[in-house]
């Protein structure tokens, strides 16, 4: 998993580790500026808007979502949104030993680099052994890579120019899955493993950042990219290297460019698409209603996947440490976090249905899980997954009996500090700052007072992976079918353990980080999970882990939105799924006009 995301529907689906999303909905909404007008009357483009400028080309040290890699990048296999199922990708074939301890992929013929150099078997040990598996690169695909209690790494190596082989020291149910992992160009990367800065590190954490020139980054996907504006645009065209045919033999994609638009709102993206110019919007909530009356004028069709499939929640600093001495967390605040009575009472205080009705225009669904609903390991409460309806007399009723008190309809601890905190959020998503608002509300009900401030996404994700400065904040994950996606989330060390975070590789340290027993046996049982074959015995392995959530509450789920989104009809091959979105199959989508 990489950092928050209420969910963002993937461009183009292949296996990611959960990542942060700074959007409710991967959102692919389109205009046609100026300066791109020209050229959409020339080739076949499609003209997306995102909420941020991407953070990185460098895909191992992203963790934030929507990002560039979907449409630059593959993997050796990949899984397909509709049906669920791995399926063959940058390799054609792939052999299990009968022990499930040995994998033997072979790659696709003549694949190339985009730059057409092509694409070996020395490039799949390379991206593996020098980069996924190497200690020196900060990689949260290295979590999901781990096996066992050992947390033990897979074994790469070349068998001949199209075979690898990967061994694992026990069976690893997720194993096919995470080999969706982007494969990256040896011949261009490699030397910046190899030098090291003046701190022994390699270069390679500051290569292929967003300041490189787009010509520079080499890739394997359907698109390269073309050139990036900052706060403007990203712009990609199509990869003349890429590996799909039609069915007769034509090369794919079929849409020549695509254009992401930099609009920190989403409110100026539904007036652009309500204007025409626009291709296709994540449909909100609270844009349904309007957009719905409009399909057959506009030329457009409202495409719903169902709830969508990743996560939305409010979470506490639970980190107890300290960096130069100075506590992370005001040590006043942090003994209420750490309090779990405090963090049920603020899950009871929260009227998850009101936001439903309100916010959410009843386009949404109660979220009580880290699982995807989508997924065959998702726990219901029907099967007795522990859910926290709004109930304002027992959330005080808990406070009380945790010590706290009330003076004049105000929440005061035990030695008569005011309970107020801050809660954080990112700025720019209308679904996402009414949550906050009315969370806000909610908590003064039981005398908190939350001090809410949406801030600018950069700015936002630093205070989560880096300073660790912040007291609540609200955000989301990706998710998908596969629960071990979310390794980097659940276990201690993992790049996503967001809620008590442990500096990362290349970070200040921090003294006196503490793990709980809870989060302790979370991360046990989420190997024991991985370890399984048995998909029903895996479902009660993943069922205990839910439950230990609830009962902790580490995330306080809130409310998963339906995955919506609009395209106009002149766009042929849309097969939309809550998993992959709108445009998950983009090499073989068309544009008929």
């Amino acid at each position: 998993m990489k950092f928050f995301r209420q969910i963002f529907l993937l461009i183009k689906y292949f296996w990611l580790p959960i990542i942060l999303t700074s959007a409710t909905a991967l959102t692919l909404t389109a205009c046609n500026p100026a300066n791109f007008k020209s050229a959409a009357a020339q080739v076949p483009q499609l003209v997306t808007a995102i909420l941020s400028d991407p953070k990185t080309f460098n895909y191992p040290l992203s963790q934030e979502s929507p990002n560039v890699f979907p449409l630059i990048y593959e993997g050796l296999t990949t899984e397909n949104p509709i049906t669920g199922k791995i399926e063959p990708s940058l390799a054609e074939s792939w052999e299990i030993s009968d022990d499930k301890l040995r994998f033997v992929f072979t790659l696709r013929k003549e694949l190339k680099w985009s730059d057409g150099e092509p694409l070996t078997a020395d490039d799949v040990v390379f991206t593996f052994n020098q980069i996924y598996l190497n200690e020196a690169i900060p990689a949260d695909a290295r979590d999901v890579l781990r096996i066992g209690e050992s947390r033990a790494l897979p074994k790469v190596r070349k068998i001949d120019a199209q075979r690898i082989e990967f061994t694992t020291p026990e069976p690893f149910a997720p194993f096919l899955g995470t080999l969706g992992l982007p494969i990256l160009p040896a011949h261009t990367l490699e030397p910046f493993i190899k030098t090291k800065d003046q701190e022994g590190k390699p270069i390679f954490l500051s290569k292929w950042g967003v300041d490189t020139p787009p010509d520079q980054i080499i890739v394997n996907g359907p698109y390269k990219l073309e050139r990036y504006d900052t706060s403007q645009r990203v712009v990609f065209k199509r990869n003349p290297y890429y590996w799909r045919k039609g069915p007769k033999g034509e090369p794919q994609p079929y849409i020549e460019r695509i254009v992401w638009q930099i609009v920190e709102s989403t409110d100026t993206s539904l007036l652009q698409f309500r204007s025409g110019g626009l291709d296709t919007v994540g449909v909100s909530p609270d844009y349904f209603s309007l957009l719905k009356v409009q399909e057959k004028q506009g030329n457009f069709q409202i495409f719903n996947g169902g709830p969508a499939t990743g996560t939305t929640f409010i979470l506490f600093n639970l980190n107890k440490g300290k960096r130069d001495g100075k506590p992370l967390v005001d040590p006043v605040k942090s003994r209420w976090f750490n309090t779990v009575e405090f963090r049920q009472a603020v899950a009871y205080a929260i009227d998850r249905q009101t936001m439903i009705n309100n916010t959410f225009r009843g386009l949404g669904k109660p979220q009580n899980s880290p699982i995807s609903v989508q997924s065959p390991y998702y726990l219901s409460p029907e099967e007795g997954l522990k859910v926290y309806n709004y109930n304002i007399e027992k959330a005080k009723d808990l406070l009380l009996k945790a010590g706290f008190k009330y003076n004049n309809n105000q929440l005061i601890d035990a030695q008569g500090n005011r309970v107020r905190f801050s809660l954080l959020t990112n700025a720019g998503n209308k679904i996402r700052e009414a949550i906050g608002s009315q969370i806000k509300q909610d908590l003064s009900k039981i005398g908190i007072q939350v001090d809410f401030t949406p801030l600018a996404w950069n700015t936002y994700t630093d205070k989560l992976s880096n300073s660790l400065d912040w007291e609540v904040s609200m955000l989301g994950l990706t998710g998908g079918l596969e629960p071990n996606d979310g390794a980097n989330v659940w276990s201690p060390e993992g790049g996503l353990h967001m809620f008590n975070q442990k500096p990362q590789a290349g970070q200040k340290p921090v003294q006196g980080w503490e793990v709980a027993p809870w989060e302790a046996e979370i991360a046990k049982l989420y190997i024991q999970g991985a370890r399984e074959l048995d998909p029903a015995k895996r479902k009660e392995i993943y069922a205990e882990t839910q439950k230990i959530t609830q009962e902790n509450l580490p995330f306080i789920y809130l409310v998963n939105a339906l995955s919506m989104s609009a395209v106009r009809n002149r766009f042929e091959g849309i097969r939309y799924s809550a998993l992959g979105g709108a445009f998950w199959n983009i090499h073989e989508i068309k544009v008929t006009d």
